[in-house]
């Protein structure tokens, strides 16, 4: 190749570069007006999507030098955004994951950068935003990128609009998956009204799982008592189910109440809900309970599980 000809394609490439780090704001000191870096936004993300981490695995995985990362989740640490815990495998190991503040301090970055890419596509016809899509990935391809695509997914406390999101799925899915009529649905939304009415942010939460800006799937933990806590309207879409979120969300439930100082966890199923039942089963809940009854149009068995802490 002629020196000439590659002086010009390195030009090509720096001056897209420079056009590209300038259009989605890498350039700013502070990434989508938030306290964080872009690098720092990176291990966030990572965290976000994978818990249990090492920081062996984040240097590598994101090409970063070891005493940068060490700074790095050393800052994380003195604000209470993530946590060590000693690996099942080998205790001089540590695993990493976010903290409920780390988890609420990324939702307004994966937030805002959804929201920015969007406004970036929506000036683009259709067809437009596919050849640029197509174009990305073979630019990532060419340069080396030869891994699966993922199906990351997020945790965030719910917001405007996610009630709606809740009681319409889980009475659309109920009538689709176990032919609950309409009256489920309306206790779905009795109760997350009474949940946004008498919210106690200090002992209750609602979890929302979304895959690619979109919502996947919910569960709340809601207080009965100063000692029990109750699981209710666990949810998760058929297109996300086999990624771990279920079990995700029945684990964040568990470490919130563990957090607060309940001593007991219960819920109601139904003996039907067979995949839901095995998550309960495996962190531990009980069936303690179990009567037949009569409701949303099904001859029903339900059930009372429950978890000591």
């Amino acid at each position: 190749m002629p020196p000439a000809a590659l002086d010009r394609r390195i030009a090509a490439v720096r001056r897209f570069h420079r056009f590209y780090t300038q259009k989605i704001g890498v350039l700013q000191e502070a990434l989508l007006r938030s306290p964080f870096s872009l690098t720092e936004a990176r291990v966030l993300y990572e965290l976000a999507h994978r818990d249990g981490a090492t920081a062996t695995w984040l240097a590598e995985e994101l090409e970063l030098d070891p005493g940068y990362l060490s700074r790095i989740l050393a800052g994380f640490q003195r604000r209470a955004l993530i946590r060590r815990t000693p690996s099942p495998q080998d205790a001089r190991r540590h695993l990493i994951s976010l903290t409920e503040t780390g988890r609420e301090a990324f939702a307004p970055l994966d937030t805002g950068s959804q929201a920015e890419i969007g406004a970036m596509l929506r000036h683009l016809a259709e067809p437009e935003q596919h050849r640029l899509v197509a174009a990305m990935r073979t630019v990532a391809r060419l340069l080396g990128d030869a891994a699966e695509p993922r199906a990351p997914y997020l945790l965030r406390p719910h917001r405007v609009g996610d009630m709606g999101w809740v009681t319409w799925r889980h009475g659309v899915l109920y009538a689709e998956e176990y032919g609950f009529d309409d009256r489920f649905e309306a206790l779905v939304a009795e109760i997350a009204a009474k949940f946004l009415h008498q919210f106690d942010p200090a002992r209750e939460h609602c979890w929302i799982a979304e895959q690619d800006g979109e919502n996947v799937g919910s569960v709340f933990l809601v207080k009965q008592s100063d000692a029990v806590a109750v699981l209710r309207l666990f949810l998760v879409e058929p297109k996300a189910r086999g990624l771990g979120i279920g079990s995700r969300l029945v684990e964040e439930c568990v470490r919130f109440a563990r957090r607060c100082g309940y001593r007991e966890i219960t819920l109601w199923t139904q003996s039907i809900l067979v995949a839901a039942r095995r998550l309960y089963d495996a962190a531990g809940f009980r069936c303690v309970a179990a009567e037949p009854h009569h409701s949303f149009g099904r001859d029903l068995v339900g059930e009372t599980w429950v978890l000591t802490l």
